[in-house]
């Protein structure tokens, strides 16, 4: 499987290169973030949502309301954290899975997704670094479109 791994110094590092990929991005293209609670996911997806919006706008976490979507330059973007679901059930229930073709799609806490990890998914994995700012961001994918929408991040 490959893989690019990349050491991010702060936040706004970890905001700059979501912003990047971001801007590759299209409808049926999805985002795996995973790592642990406080890793960074929810601010990599803030911000690759942030650098797609027309106007600066507030970009909750979607711990409570599980799934926020948001119209943009790129097209429709859902942002889902699927912390707190407990069957792939209550994934499909959240139309999540039909988003996966029609819009961009950002996905917290992945594993919840079981059977239903989409195969052409890019997965990023947040570690927090040894300095409490750092996080090492690997990215792994099957799917031979990522390498092109990943060519601005250097490992």
């Amino acid at each position: 499987m490959p893989k690019c791994t990349l050491t991010l110094s702060d936040p706004d590092d970890t905001s700059q290169r979501a912003a990047e990929l971001g801007r590759s991005l299209v409808a049926g293209d999805v985002v795996l973030l995973s790592g642990d609670v406080g890793a960074g996911k929810t601010h990599f997806a803030r911000s690759l949502i942030q650098s797609l919006l027309k106007e600066p706008q507030d970009i909750p976490s979607p711990t409570f309301t599980l799934v926020q979507t948001y119209d943009t330059i790129r097209g429709e973007v859902w942002h889902a954290d699927l912390y707190r679901i407990t069957s792939a059930n209550e994934v499909e229930e959240l139309g999540v899975v039909d988003a996966f073709d029609s819009a961009i799609c950002l996905i917290e806490w992945p594993d919840r997704l079981g059977s239903l990890l989409p195969a052409s998914a890019l997965t990023i994995e947040l570690v927090a670094g040894s300095d409490e700012n750092a996080r090492t961001l690997t990215a792994h994918w099957h799917d031979e479109k990522w390498p092109a929408k990943l060519s601005g991040w250097q490992s």
